[in-house]
């Protein structure tokens, strides 16, 4: 380990955190030394905090069940390097595959109580962090070496380490807040990373005017630092006028709330909130606890009487109920402000990170390693408008138009355009990075805890759609296999899936197995994993891309999905399909969708009486290595069914990875054939079937493929 991050680690010091580098410049020279100052103040900031914990049992511990123990999260960011690495062709060679597996995914669960700690057999702490330094020497190595051009774009080596660094920056926060559930005797406290000392009494929150306007929301191309997929695209609002407190709610005034009984009374709650108050039984704000009548808080590294003048911090359904109780004692609409009524806000502060001497608010470590008096950052009679802790909004998270995904990680926003993942603005006091630029946007579901609290606005301007998520899907891949998926049949071919579905269950039937457990790889938008459900006890249906798989995600949950259809240019037609119209099972037992990687699937995919490949060996980086483990994830005697139209490609697999379509020793050497020989030894071929797909580009041009089903049982003396 270097000298410099020994003595890091050694101090716990959070280190004065460098500016995000802008993406343009004069001297490549400098622009390298800028993003290694870059990358290297944010690894050794995340290194810093997790070297507070001073046993490695705490690691292990799930203080918040709804998220991994701090060892994923300690893995993660520097796994997430390796991955995105790989994925864009960078790097060839994984560093280490268990790590890079198993700390790969998982942050933002799909329900309350869906981890089980079960599942994961974790890694040792000192493996953790021997892979830390490993990664941290590679990443110093790859911008040495880089080519860099000026100004930096989004399909470039520089682009994808800034990827990697914003990444970081944002779980030093989420790792923290996880931490400030941990018992303090798990932690040591430093000098360096102190809260802040002053408190006193709350000031009385009062309303004052803000003048609408139009507001344009979203980042420009042109736009000078890096973003996330979501911040860019335009939108256009015009936003009336309102009022505002001047103040974030402090500790005081929501006790008034908790003192009125507001965690018992369920008519300040919505539906969500009562669910979440029936399931968490709360009776204060997450951080607040009672020793004999006193109330006190957490912090991140220690305990203090409650700090009245503080904000106080909640998740978004208490925020929500404070706000129902605030409007009944005030006769008048009280609610959390839109994102856009929050710019309103944020233009009364000219400066951005990028620009400002010292930050005009409790924001990327220039203050305090705590929230702090709520009297203490003023901006044109506003107090708090960034910083402190972040703060709710009523607007559910969703691209803007001209929302394109980064290739490399296309699951960053689209699983939180559900409408069930609300936006939060303005940054806490740890938010450093891409999170403190005015233009950041970060969304969380409304019962999970950050740094955040809220402000509360009194507007006639009607709230009641601003939560409903964005109905159609637009993208014209997207669109396609759900055409495929959901839309009616083409030129009398059956559904697709439901037809690959049908013969899957036929097979279990003539080879006499049961229908326990059956993974679905390749399941794509989700219907023949839906059909399946209706049959097999349980289905895992994986696909490595989170934009595909978000939407049989959605249609579980919300029972629908709606997308367009190309006519003819931009002419569209706009299609909706219901569980209950296609007949469905709907049954959350029994059918889960994960992200994967299916040459690199983590152990708890396993058991299986039948495992089914869609089109995964001409879609995977490295098919035969998927072949050679696979008979490994199935029980004796199971099924692999592999569908394929062997049409292999090098934007998908190198060509020496390719199964077929090539010559090898100077004959012709087909998909199957190389499908034949990378499965012989552990399975036997025993039936094929041919079947057709039909993909629709518009009302006159159609894609007909057939594709070749083989099926494959498990020799019984395979191991």
């Amino acid at each position: 380990m270097n000298k410099s991050l020994n003595q890091l680690l050694k101090k716990s010091k959070p280190l004065p955190q460098h500016k995000p580098p802008l993406l343009d410049g004069n001297s490549i020279a400098a622009k390298r030394a800028e993003i290694k100052e870059y990358f290297q103040n944010t690894w050794l900031t995340y290194d810093a905090l997790f070297a507070h914990i001073n046993c490695d049992s705490a690691y292990y511990l799930r203080p918040e069940s709804l998220r991994h123990p701090l060892i994923f999260y300690f893995g993660h960011t520097a796994t997430f390097y390796i991955n995105k690495l790989i994925l864009g062709k960078y790097l060839t060679t994984r560093i280490n595959k268990k790590l890079e597996a198993i700390c790969a995914v998982g942050v933002d669960e799909m329900s309350w109580d869906d981890l089980n700690s079960e599942h994961y057999d974790w890694p040792k702490v000192t493996e953790i962090k021997g892979y830390r330094q490993q990664v941290y020497q590679l990443i110093n190595s790859l911008i040495d070496d880089m080519q860099l051009q000026l100004p930096i774009k989004q399909d470039s080596l520089a682009w994808v380490l800034l990827m990697g660094c914003e990444h970081e920056r944002i779980h030093i926060e989420t790792s923290s807040v996880i931490m400030r559930m941990l018992p303090l005797k798990h932690l040591t406290a430093t000098d360096d990373w102190q809260s802040c000392a002053i408190t006193g009494d709350a000031p009385r929150n009062s309303l004052l005017e803000v003048t609408g306007k139009e507001v344009i929301l979203g980042k420009t191309n042109s736009d000078k630092t890096y973003g996330w997929d979501n911040e860019y695209g335009a939108e256009h609002v015009d936003v009336e006028s309102f009022k505002a407190s001047k103040y974030l709610v402090s500790n005081h005034e929501f006790m008034a709330f908790v003192d009125a009984g507001g965690y018992q009374d369920e008519s300040y709650w919505t539906d969500e909130g009562k669910q979440w108050l029936a399931y968490k039984k709360p009776l204060m704000p997450k951080f607040w606890f009672k020793k004999g009548e006193q109330y006190f808080q957490r912090n991140l590294f220690n305990e203090m009487p409650l700090p009245h003048d503080w904000p106080v911090e909640t998740n978004y359904l208490e925020a929500k109920a404070f706000c129902h109780w605030k409007a009944q004692q005030a006769n008048s609409n009280v609610r959390l402000p839109t994102e856009a009524e929050w710019y309103c806000l944020r233009d009364k502060i000219t400066d951005d990170l990028t620009t400002w001497q010292h930050a005009p608010g409790n924001i990327n470590l220039e203050s305090y390693a705590s929230s702090c008096p709520v009297t203490q950052f003023e901006n044109d009679g506003f107090f708090d408008i960034i910083g402190n802790v972040w703060q709710w909004t009523e607007s559910a998270i969703d691209g803007f138009e001209g929302f394109n995904v980064h290739p490399l990680y296309d699951d960053f926003s689209t699983p939180t355009f559900d409408g069930k993942h609300n936006l939060i603005k303005g940054g806490s006091w740890l938010s450093t990075g891409n999170e403190a630029l005015r233009s950041s946007r970060y969304a969380f579901r409304r019962h999970f805890f950050q740094h955040a609290g809220f402000r509360y606005i009194e507007s006639e301007a009607p709230c009641s759609t601003i939560n409903e998520a964005n109905s159609y899907e637009t993208a014209k891949d997207i669109c396609q296999q759900l055409d495929c998926h959901y839309g009616e049949s083409l030129f009398n071919v059956p559904n697709y899936p439901r037809e690959i579905a049908k013969a899957v269950v036929h097979y279990c039937r003539k080879y006499g197995l049961k229908t326990q457990k059956i993974l679905d790889l390749g399941c794509s938008v989700g219907r023949c994993s839906f059909e399946l459900s209706a049959i097999f006890n349980m289905v895992d249906g994986v696909d490595f891309s989170a934009r595909y798989i978000q939407h049989g995600v959605k249609l579980q949950h919300t029972k629908r999905l709606r997308y367009i259809s190309e006519i003819e240019g931009d002419i569209v037609s706009f299609n909706e399909v219901t569980l209950d119209d296609l007949a469905l099972s709907n049954d959350g037992n029994q059918l889960h969708f994960s992200q994967g990687d299916a040459s690199n699937l983590k152990a708890i995919f396993t058991g299986y009486e039948v495992i089914l490949a869609q089109h995964v060996i001409e879609q995977n980086y490295d098919p035969k290595l998927f072949l050679s483990t696979i008979h490994q994830r199935l029980v004796a005697d199971g099924l692999l069914i592999i569908v394929s139209d062997y049409n292999f490609s090098e934007k998908q697999t190198i060509k020496e990875k390719w199964l077929g379509g090539k010559k090898v020793n100077g004959e012709n050497l087909s998909g199957f054939d190389g499908l034949s020989e990378q499965l012989h030894q552990h399975f036997n071929l025993v039936d094929q079937q041919e079947l057709s797909r039909v993909l629709k580009e518009n009302q006159r041009n159609f894609n007909i493929t057939n594709t070749h089903m083989t099926i494959w049982q498990r020799k019984a003396n395979s191991a």
